[in-house]
């Protein structure tokens, strides 16, 4: 440890006040985070490349795209308990050096079999470094400017994850397709150093043995669940291949709740539950991610299919609505409307304009650009505002020293509920195609069209599906955060 880490530290290890090398701190933690969140979406516009380097059919390009997100969500609770138990500095620094190690071999793999691997140990590695980013960020900040620091964590996560189409259609324009593996070590190599230098290494220690078997069964849950979601568009929802992982996924979840209950030393306190705060920010990020997501979802289908974009083209076109929230949180405007408003009416806010964002591109899909960007606006400025109030509401209702903990349920929930939305928004998508044309898929319709005039009819049906399921998706949206904010309030009276 630093002189600079021992100053700030009392004896039993926690930070004694604001770190003064918090910003410092923040920014390599965001530049950590920028990276791992940008590895879920880079990939999209490399599978065609991937598909011809490495001779892979389509089941091995999906497990490419995957892996990562499935190692990540299944470990995001068990890595939360760990960084309170062992350090948020020493799994930051165990994080860094997988997701490196990782991002190499992704890199030099000459196999469909070699980069699913090298990408499930990069989720391993972003697993660790996303629970401690946000921990991290609890931890050197004092009340007084921590609604600001984490709307710049927000921000920042938002935007890798618009930022992944432009940056991989950039990178593969020039280079070949491992460099989009190849940009996270000098990533790495600064936040290696940065990281030992500067980041205190407080930990709570824990009391007991640690809760292994929760770890395992918490770990085969979330990762069975998501994957049956993420399948569930590829077959039918009856089907063994959906069907088994649920049925999995369900008894490990019942397995970890009677655990949880039984043991003395418990991962997640199940007292926790008992907490309205708890239940309804955790609440609240399923159902926001599971409108949010699902809406993206159908904005990307919307640009490529019925606007005609590229997929560079379309993520170039999103980029209004990650810088809006780049801008609000980076000026603190989102931090002082968040202070004046509370979170319960923040979250209101914001997931209004979000839903209003997603039903002006709805309603008016033909309209150009000009329609188009003010719609991204009101989507940026939902999230900038809605993001932070409901990170903070799930930290703030767990006790500072188990940060990580309250990290990986809040990553936990918003990969749940962002597989939801895409599963289910899409399911509906398909269904209404169908209704309108008789076909299961955009592609196979077009493929049998036999003219120029019946493929410009199946492209307007899809679009019709897609403005129709777009509302659907707003008002989601807006669902959610109403149900947010009121279990937020409801939480928030006297005597809850």
């Amino acid at each position: 440890m630093t002189a600079l880490q021992r100053e700030h530290t009392d004896a039993a290890g926690a930070v004694a006040g604001p770190h003064p090398a918090r910003w410092p701190i923040l920014a390599v933690v965001c530049l950590v985070q920028f990276a791992v969140v940008l590895d879920n979406t880079v990939l999209g516009v490399a599978i065609p490349s991937l598909g011809r380097a490495l001779d892979a059919d389509t089941a091995a390009v999906q497990w490419m795209v995957n892996a990562y997100s499935l190692a990540q969500v299944g470990l995001l609770l068990a890595a939360g308990a760990a960084a309170d138990r062992y350090g948020r500095r020493r799994l930051l620094l165990t994080g860094l050096a997988l997701f490196g190690a990782g991002s190499l071999a992704a890199a030099l793999a000459h196999s469909s079999g070699q980069l699913i691997a090298a990408r499930a140990g990069m989720g391993v590695g972003g697993a660790l470094l996303v629970t401690s980013t946000l921990a991290v960020v609890m931890q050197v900040f004092d009340a007084t400017e921590r609604s600001r620091a984490i709307g710049v964590w927000a921000a920042v996560s938002a935007l890798g994850f618009a930022a992944g189409p432009p940056i991989g259609g950039l990178l593969l324009a020039h280079f070949w397709w491992g460099a989009l593996f190849l940009v996270n070590l000098p990533v790495v190599a600064i936040g290696l150093v940065a990281v030992r230098s500067l980041v205190p290494g407080t930990r709570n220690g824990g009391e007991g043995r640690p809760d292994l078997p929760g770890a395992a069964l918490s770990t085969i849950a979330a990762a069975c669940l998501v994957y049956a979601i993420t399948t569930a568009p590829g077959h039918a929802w009856a089907s063994a291949a959906v069907l088994l992982p649920t049925t999995l996924g369900l008894a490990a979840l019942t397995g970890f709740v009677r655990w949880e209950r039984r043991t003395r030393h418990p991962m997640l306190d199940p007292v926790l539950f008992r907490d309205r705060r708890f239940v309804g920010a955790v609440t609240g990020v399923l159902l926001m991610t599971f409108g949010s997501s699902g809406g993206l979802f159908l904005l990307t289908q919307q640009l490529q299919f019925v606007r005609g974009y590229s997929a560079l083209e379309a993520g170039l076109r999103m980029a209004p609505f990650a810088l809006g929230i780049v801008l609000l949180n980076f000026t603190g405007v989102a931090a002082r409307l968040l202070a004046r408003l509370g979170r319960p009416r923040a979250i209101a806010l914001g997931m209004g304009l979000l839903a209003a964002g997603f039903g002006v591109i709805a309603c008016r899909p033909d309209d150009g650009y000009g329609t188009l960007l003010p719609g991204l606006l009101l989507m940026g400025a939902g999230c900038a505002l809605a993001n932070p109030a409901i990170a903070e509401a799930v930290l703030s209702s767990i006790p500072p020293e188990r940060a990580g903990v309250g990290a990986g349920m809040d990553g936990a929930m918003a990969e749940l509920g962002s597989s939801l939305g895409v599963a289910v928004l899409g399911a509906v998508l398909s269904t209404r195609f169908t209704a309108l044309t008789g076909a299961d898929s955009l592609p196979r319709a077009l493929a049998e069209a036999p003219t120029d005039s019946l493929r410009a009819d199946t492209l307007h049906a899809f679009g019709r599906a897609v403005e129709a399921t777009q509302l659907i998706g707003a008002a989601a949206v807006l669902a959610g955060g109403l149900v947010t904010a009121a279990l937020l309030r409801r939480a928030a009276r006297p005597g809850t």
